[in-house]
C-alpha cells in the first residue's frame, strides 16, 4: 500500500522503497515551502512491471480524488519513461529523480507555468548527491540519512540504475554532521540509506568504504544510541563494516540483496557472489553478532530457472538463517538483458513466488517464536507500535507514551505478522 503524507500540506503518494519514502519527505517540504499546498506528488517505482502499473493506477485515482489539483509525477518509473507518463491526461508535470530533490524545482511559476510537461534530464550525467536532512518521519523514534544514490552494477534483471544513475556518495563529514544534528534534536535511532549502500565512498577521495563511515559515526557522535544500516549488497561488505556490527550501538539487523540461491542463476543475473559465499557470510555475521536478524530479497521464476534451481533458493532461507524474506516473482523489464532470455511460464512464476513466500512466512514464525517469553527493550514508534533492536515489530497491549522512548517489554506471543507484548513499568 502506498504511503500518503498528512493533509497539512501537499499530498505525497509514495510507491516503492524506503529511499523513496525519504525523498518524498524532502519533496513534501520543498513543495510546502513553495506554497504548493494543493498539489499531489506521486513518487513512482520501477522495480517491476507491476510497480509501473500501480503508478498509473495511483495517478488516475489521485486525479479522481483531487479534482483540479496539479498532479506531479516523479520517481524511477517517471525517470525511465517520462513520455509514457506525460501522455497521461491527468498528469501536470513529470519530474526527474535528480530534479525532484532540488528546492528550485518546486517554485510554482517554474513548475506549473508554460507548456513544457517533462522536466527530466539525463540521470547518468549526475555526478554528485546532495545531503538532505530529514527528521520526524517516524516521530522521535528514528530519522533517516541518505548517504548514497545510484548504482554502478548492471544486474541483468534490474532497471533501477537507469532511474537512479551511477553511484555517488555524500562525503563523510556531511553525514557525521547530519547524524549529530539528529541526535541533538532528540532522535534515538539514525538509519543510513542508499540505493547501493555498500558502494558508498568509491567515488570519494581515497575511496573509503562503508565500514569506515559507520566507525566514524560511532566515534564522532558518541551520543547516538542506535545506528541502523539498511539494505546492502552482501558481496560488498568490508571488514570494517563486519567489525562494526559487533558494536552494541549498531542495530543487530541487516537486509541482504541475495536475489537467488543457485549459482547458475546468480551468474545469469550477473550477481557477483555465489551460493556458498552467501551462506558463509551469514554464518560469520552471526559469529560477530549472535543476536543479529537477517532479511533478504530473493526472486522466483528468473528466466531459465528450473525446479532444481528454485529449490536451491527455498533451501537458502533456512541455510542462511533468514528471518525476514522479501520474495517476489520475476518481472521482465524492457531494456534489460534478462527480458531477452527464455522466460519461465507466468503461472509457474506465480506458483514459485507463492511457495517462496510460504518458506519466508515459516521462517518469520520461527523467528517470532524464539522471542516469546523474553523481556526486551523496544523502541516505541507511535501508538501501540514498537520495534526490537533487530527490527522485529511488536504490538503493545496498551498505549505506553510518545514515540521515541525505549521501553522494557515482555513478549507474550505473536499473531504471525508481529510480536505481541506488554510494557513493563
Amino acid at each position: 500500500m502506498p504511503d500518503t503524507a498528512p493533509p497539512s500540506g501537499p499530498t505525497v503518494i509514495t510507491l516503492g522503497c524506503r529511499l523513496n519514502t525519504y525523498e518524498s519527505e524532502v519533496m513534501r517540504r520543498h513543495a510546502l515551502e513553495a506554497g504548493l499546498r494543493e498539489a499531489v506528488i506521486i513518487n513512482t517505482c520501477a522495480v517491476t512491471s507491476e510497480a509501473v502499473r500501480g503508478a498509473r493506477q495511483a495517478i488516475r485515482r489521485a486525479a479522481k480524488d483531487n479534482p483540479g489539483a496539479p498532479i506531479l509525477v516523479t520517481g524511477c518509473a517517471a525517470q525511465i519513461d517520462p513520455g509514457a507518463f506525460a501522455a497521461m491526461p491527468e498528469v501536470t508535470r513529470v519530474i526527474g529523480n535528480h530534479e525532484k530533490m532540488q528546492a528550485e524545482t518546486w517554485a510554482p511559476l517554474e513548475l506549473l507555468g508554460g507548456e513544457e510537461k517533462v522536466r527530466v534530464n539525463d540521470i547518468m550525467s549526475v555526478r554528485e548527491t546532495a545531503a538532505h536532512l530529514i527528521d520526524g518521519m517516524d516521530g522521535r523514534a528514528r530519522a533517516y540519512v541518505q548517504v548514497q544514490n545510484g548504482c554502478d552494477h548492471r544486474c541483468t534483471f534490474c532497471i533501477i540504475p537507469y532511474g537512479r544513475g551511477n553511484s555517488r556518495s555524500v562525503p563523510a563529514g556531511e553525514v557525521v554532521a547530519q547524524v549529530r544534528r539528529l541526535v541533538e534534536t532528540g532522535h534515538y535511532e539514525v538509519v543510513l540509506t542508499g540505493v547501493d549502500l555498500t558502494s558508498w565512498g568509491a567515488d570519494l577521495p581515497g575511496a573509503p568504504q562503508l565500514g569506515n563511515l559507520v566507525q566514524r559515526i560511532l566515534k564522532l557522535v558518541p551520543e547516538l544510541r542506535q545506528l541502523r544500516i539498511s539494505s546492502i549488497d552482501a558481496i560488498e561488505m568490508d571488514e570494517a563494516l563486519i567489525e562494526a556490527l559487533g558494536e552494541a550501538r549498531v542495530a543487530p539487523y541487516l537486509h541482504l540483496s541475495l536475489q537467488h540461491g543457485d549459482d547458475l542463476i546468480l551468474k545469469r543475473m550477473k550477481r557477483r557472489h555465489g551460493r556458498d559465499q552467501a551462506i558463509q557470510l551469514t554464518e560469520r555475521l552471526r559469529a560477530v553478532r549472535p543476536d543479529i536478524a537477517l532479511g533478504a530479497d530473493i526472486i522466483a521464476g528468473f528466466p531459465t530457472e528450473t525446479e532444481a534451481h528454485f529449490e536451491n533458493s527455498v533451501r537458502m532461507v533456512e541455510e542462511c538463517g533468514l528471518s525476514f524474506l522479501h520474495a517476489f516473482p520475476y518481472s521482465p523489464r524492457p531494456g534489460t538483458p534478462a527480458a531477452k532470455m527464455p522466460q519461465v511460464a507466468k503461472p509457474l512464476v506465480k506458483d514459485r513466488a507463492a511457495r517462496l513466500r510460504a518458506a519466508g512466512d515459516a521462517a518469520l514464525v520461527r523467528h517470532f517464536t524464539r522471542h516469546v517469553g523474553e523481556t526486551r527493550n523496544a523502541l516505541l514508534e507511535r501508538g501501540l507500535a514498537a520495534r526490537l533492536p533487530d527490527f522485529t515489530p511488536v504490538r503493545l497491549s496498551a498505549p505506553a507514551g510518545e514515540g521515541g522512548q525505549v521501553l522494557p517489554v515482555r513478549i507474550t506471543g505473536h499473531d504471525g505478522k508481529q510480536l505481541l507484548g506488554t510494557h513493563l513499568p
